[in-house]
């Protein structure tokens, strides 16, 4: 990327819950910095309408036509093919093209995966993208490899999220030396299903500074900096995560209705001290959501994402480009695939 301007970020504007409203206005608060352009792609009408409605005169946006919306739901294949002019399929060209640096977008995750296949191909050495992110300020330094691309693996290809997921680690989450843990139902060599006995002994086998299995207890202590597990299990997690902050909040106000002082005490102390309804999102700058694999930077936002998040996904996306990651995971993957690792 050329260092004399500023970073590029392809924002699909008609993908997620409170698209175009939120993302639009997402889109407002990251130009407002001003060290990242942004294109919002979708329908221009639409769009125009919600700049109209901020500040934006002046700010580095602009607008590219897309004039199709994939819908939630819809079978993402077919859904890519059938809607060329999709704002995920436009945004996702636009990277190709090189007039993006990245694109992100809140719109379904299949689709998302599918048109970056398609439009972008894949690095070489990594068969299948996965998801990665981790947990912020909550659990520092530790990522999860895949959260979703894959609900079926086989062995080796965790071998690719693991090396993946180390120059994810190194590159974003300032790690030196990453260890890696395989996610399973028990410490011990041999416990889990076939498919991670057998990936086991890949890891075991690869290069990577792999530790060995370890358990859900595990995952938060930093027992390992790289956690691998099937896409399954991994969108499983992350929702069940993303989960609790909402559930706490709902627990301790019912827990404190018979006592209001303590009630609104309670109120303030999770909303500005400890704001644990959004601890899901804190991660979103260090990358959280990047479909590593395909060969260019793309982001997969939460389909419930409000302004605010959209705003932290673009600053992680600028983080990525500047970060080049792209390059960094290209030569380890030849690397690994030269040595018959993968």
């Amino acid at each position: 990327m050329a260092q004399d301007r500023k970073v590029r970020v392809a924002v699909d504007a008609m993908g997620g819950d409170y698209a175009p409203e939120e993302i639009v206005k997402g889109a407002v608060l990251a130009g407002q910095k001003g060290d990242v352009e942004i294109v919002l792609v979708g329908q221009v009408d639409t769009m125009e309408e919600e700049l109209a409605k901020h500040d934006s005169s002046g700010l580095p946006i602009r607008l590219a036509e897309a004039t199709e919306v994939i819908r939630e739901g819809e079978p993402p294949a077919s859904a890519v093919r059938r809607k060329p002019n999709s704002s995920i399929v436009v945004a996702t060209k636009l990277v190709k093209s090189g007039e993006a640096d990245a694109i992100i977008s809140a719109g379904p995750s299949g689709a998302v995966a599918v048109s970056a296949v398609q439009h972008l191909g894949m690095i070489e050495g990594m068969e299948r993208p996965a998801i990665g992110g981790g947990f912020g300020s909550f659990a520092p330094g530790i990522l999860l490899m895949d959260l979703g691309a894959n609900v079926d693996c086989k062995p080796y290809q965790l071998v690719a999220f693991a090396v993946a997921g180390s120059v994810y680690a190194r590159k974003l989450l300032g790690v030196p030396n990453p260890t890696v843990g395989l996610l399973s139902t028990g410490a011990e060599k041999g416990k889990g299903n076939e498919l991670v006995r057998e990936g086991y002994h890949l890891l075991e086998d690869s290069g990577v500074n792999f530790i060995g299995n370890i358990e859900g207890s595990d995952i938060l202590t930093g027992k390992a900096n790289v956690i691998v597990l099937d896409g399954f299990v991994g969108n499983v997690l992350l929702k069940f995560y993303e989960s609790i902050g909402d559930y706490a909040l709902g627990w301790m106000r019912h827990k404190l209705k018979k006592y209001p002082l303590l009630g609104w005490i309670g109120k303030l102390l999770f909303d500005k001290a400890l704001p644990i309804t959004k601890l899901s999102y804190e991660g979103e700058e260090e990358g959280s959501g990047i479909l590593w694999g395909v060969n260019g930077i793309v982001r997969v936002a939460h389909g419930a994402c409000r302004a605010s998040h959209i705003a932290h996904g673009i600053a992680g996306a600028k983080k990525a480009v500047e970060a080049d990651i792209i390059g960094a995971l290209k030569p380890e993957l030849e690397r690994f695939k030269k040595e018959g690792k993968l």
